[in-house]
């Protein structure tokens, strides 16, 4: 009976899902349609959906798998100019590179979005698959170091001299395809996020909650530690290179100032405040964080009231208001807005009897 009644729950979540995705489809649409009034939040909601595929791969190394990995920055970095090298447009290309020229083998080297998104993320799981090797045989705040360090050796190299032919060095590249319409951009990032989520609830992602869990009883039922740690490392890497893509896309211009320290920062604050270990909270996180930084906007300009300017409205006060809301969230949440769990039926029903339970015990 009871097992009856958690695929019965499990069908309606489903159901539940698809409706969700059906309607956001139908939103984006009308957005696309009217592109000109909602260009601001069809942008909004673009860098939302980049965000949560990198959040989400980046919860795939450190909360389903339990390694503090800092590395996204440069993985994104990897997947970003492999996705503009091959998608720029071969007549723009001389006007890229127009300082040193370009590498012969790639004047003509343009493959469709799709092949240069997945090319991006093999690229980037390549990396993964070489320093992972020696880094993840580190642990903790060892393992953040290392990959940090990688990270900023990544975006070093690429906007080395030696790089020009290729990433165009410190100049950056530009003039890449941007997304057709925002239901392109969800439809991209809806398939990572749903490959992902495959992964997580296979007998692969199982074996990654046994390494986080304990490693002494994953390695006694036969787990090997460190390949299980390797594959979620690429895993991870490969959806990260992926988003980093997507990213490019975004914005149309890239340079290695893209891919500083802080996008790593950027994206371990989604995944902190949306819920270590909860494939839905990275996705509210992503929305919540890039959403509500760009709400706050005004804070930033300043205000005049009955002819006194405030002084405290000027460039940078937005972060500041920023920050002390998320430091009422994380008081309030303190393992973030979904608490490791997933959005479901049976969850908002217990969430709701326990605010009954509160309001009831306050009354008493």
């Amino acid at each position: 009976m009871k097992n009856i009644n958690f695929k019965s729950r499990m069908n309606i979540d489903l159901l539940i899902y698809l409706a969700i995705i059906v309607v956001s489809a139908v939103i984006l649409v009308f957005l696309d349609m009217n592109k000109f009034e909602y260009n601001y939040s069809i942008s909004i909601i673009e860098k939302s959906l980049v965000y949560a595929v990198v959040a989400l791969s980046m919860n795939i190394v450190t909360g389903f798998t339990g390694l503090f990995s800092l590395g996204q920055a440069g993985f994104m970095a990897l997947g970003a100019y492999t996705t503009a090298i091959l998608t720029i447009p071969a007549a723009a290309r001389p006007n890229v590179y127009y300082m040193n020229g370009i590498l012969p083998a790639l004047e003509n080297a343009v493959v469709p979005i799709p092949i240069a998104l997945i090319l991006g993320g093999v690229v980037a799981a390549a990396f993964a698959l070489i320093i992972g090797i020696p880094v993840l045989k580190l642990k903790s705040d060892y393992l953040a170091i290392a990959t940090l360090g990688f990270s900023e050796i990544i975006r070093a190299v690429i906007a080395s001299p030696m790089m020009d032919k290729i990433t165009n060095g410190s100049y950056g590249l530009k003039s890449i395809p941007g997304f057709k319409s925002s239901l392109e951009c969800f439809a991209f990032s809806l398939v990572c996020i749903i490959l992902m989520i495959l992964i997580i609830n296979s007998s692969t992602g199982r074996d990654f909650k046994a390494v986080r869990e304990d490693e002494i009883a994953a390695r006694s039922v036969g787990i090997n530690i460190f390949k299980t740690k390797q594959l979620s490392f690429i895993v991870s890497s490969f959806f990260t290179g992926v988003g980093g893509g997507l990213l490019a896309m975004f914005m149309r211009s890239i340079d290695s100032k893209t891919f500083q320290i802080t996008l790593t920062y950027d994206i371990l604050l989604i995944v902190v405040l949306g819920g270590i270990g909860s494939i839905t909270g990275s996705i509210v996180g992503a929305f919540f964080v890039t959403a509500g930084k760009e709400i706050l906007r005004f804070f930033d300009e300043p205000l005049v009231v009955a002819g006194v300017e405030i002084p405290l409205f000027k460039p940078g006060f937005r972060m500041v208001i920023f920050s002390i809301l998320l430091m009422v969230v994380v008081l309030f949440f303190r393992k973030g807005l979904l608490g490791g769990k997933e959005l479901s039926i049976n969850g908002l029903k217990k969430f709701s009897r326990k605010k009954d339970e509160v309001s009831v015990g306050g009354v008493a």
